[in-house]
């Protein structure tokens, strides 16, 4: 691997850590009480920034938890940052513990179904799904309502997180 590589692995694994940093503190069965500053709110959604041990500067997040309506012990957080090398942007989902990591992480919004993303890895506060978000994901996220997180405990029985997109766009913007 090449210097360059090495740095550009290392800014990852800094933006990881942070993303996971601003979960560390709540488990994923609430929602997150973030660490790191909040830099601006845009209705439902927050950018939150934090410079991590080791980072060059300062790294920032765009996020949102949720609870089941049906299950108030039951919580999920979205976070949207940019790759090390700006060239993409990543959703990542912290689910709780215990979800069927073969069934993946559904998302549907406004009732349209968009697809399934894997499960990564879990860690001590949550299951980690990870896509990078394609300008069509983005779009769709912008001009929606509401995007729905489905967590599946059984492959029968999923389990919805509706998340309102009021502020997304804005938010999506405000990111550095």
């Amino acid at each position: 691997m090449t210097t360059t590589g090495k740095a550009n692995l290392a800014r990852q694994l800094h933006r990881f850590a942070f993303a996971l940093g601003l979960l560390a503190s709540s488990g994923a069965a609430t929602p997150a009480t973030a660490q790191g500053a909040v830099r601006s709110v845009h209705n439902d959604w927050q950018v939150r920034c934090d410079t991590p041990p080791g980072a060059q500067g300062e790294q920032c997040a765009l996020i949102q938890s949720v609870t089941a309506e049906d299950r108030a012990n039951v919580g999920l957080t979205v976070i949207v940052l940019k790759t090390a090398d700006q060239k993409s942007r990543l959703m990542r989902v912290v689910a709780p513990l215990g979800v069927l990591l073969p069934s993946g992480l559904g998302l549907k919004i406004d009732n349209a179904d968009i697809g399934r993303a894997g499960f990564v890895r879990c860690l001590q506060n949550g299951c980690i799904a990870e896509v990078v978000m394609d300008d069509n994901l983005v779009k769709k996220l912008r001009a929606g309502q509401t995007a729905t997180f489905i967590i599946f405990q059984t492959p029968e029985e999923g389990i919805g997180f509706p998340m309102s997109l009021k502020g997304f766009p804005e938010g999506y913007d405000k990111l550095p």
